[in-house]
């Protein structure tokens, strides 16, 4: 009798959620109910879209060097106003410029007994000048090297997308396009039938901006036009879709 009721509650458990909810005994069978997202077809489509560049991002500024603090930072100051009235001449509006690094450094050199002999200052202050119209790039910089002279620094140039959202709009469609035929494909060689998805995930892959190596220790006369090509950009976006098996 006392065996009986032990069971009892056990059943009962059974019956509400519809598994075995009491801890295993001898000769007891536990029974696991798989989850719904661990079953399915299982598959990652990806997208691709080609893009042509509209921003230029120029990382630009000017290095000053003199005997004193005050001095290079004088020297810097002149250079550097010079530089931000060549970049508003040729279009690049303020609220595009940013400060990218200010920094003031001892120029120093070792002597004897492991010291160091400080022989001057350096001021740097480089600059992100964001040109939206990337056919003038090449002009800009010309501009700007004139413009700041030997303090001129060019340390590299990188192309971006100001919207990408069309564009992953487009490399969307196409990854889902993608996750479907795989997942055709999968249903029929294992002779099933594909049912809904029951699950999506998506992926985005940035773009990296294009980089273009431009630094140079001392600007040199200018060229009569710095060639700049964009080239092309490419919007990767991946997505896991599972659909069920019906």
């Amino acid at each position: 009798m006392k065996r009986t009721w032990l069971l009892i509650p056990c059943l009962v458990l059974v019956l509400a959620l519809g598994a075995v909810g009491c801890a295993p005994g001898a000769g007891q069978q536990v029974i696991s109910i798989p989850s719904q997202q661990s079953t399915g077809i299982w598959v990652t489509g990806q997208g691709e879209v080609m893009v042509v560049p509209d921003i230029a991002k120029l990382s630009l500024g000017i290095e000053a060097r003199a005997d004193t603090v005050a001095e290079a930072q004088s020297q810097a100051i002149s250079a550097m106003d010079e530089v931000m009235l060549a970049l508003k001449d040729n279009g690049v509006d303020k609220k595009d410029i940013q400060t990218q690094r200010y920094s003031i450094d001892p120029i120093t050199k070792w002597v004897e007994d492991g010291e160091e002999e400080i022989l001057g200052y350096r001021v740097t202050n480089i600059v992100v000048a964001k040109i939206r119209e990337v056919e003038k790039t090449g002009v800009i910089i010309d501009a700007v090297a004139k413009a700041g002279g030997d303090y001129t620094r060019i340390q590299g140039i990188s192309f971006t997308v100001d919207d990408p959202t069309p564009y992953y709009k487009e490399a969307r469609a196409k990854a889902v396009e993608d996750a479907q035929n795989k997942a055709k494909q999968l249903a029929s060689v294992s002779g099933v039938e594909l049912g809904n998805p029951t699950y999506i995930s998506e992926g985005t892959v940035y773009p990296p901006a294009l980089t273009r190596d431009l630094y140079k220790n001392a600007a040199p006369v200018p060229a009569p036009l710095t060639p700049v090509s964009p080239g092309e950009l490419k919007v990767t976006l991946n997505v896991q879709i599972v659909y069920a098996i019906v």
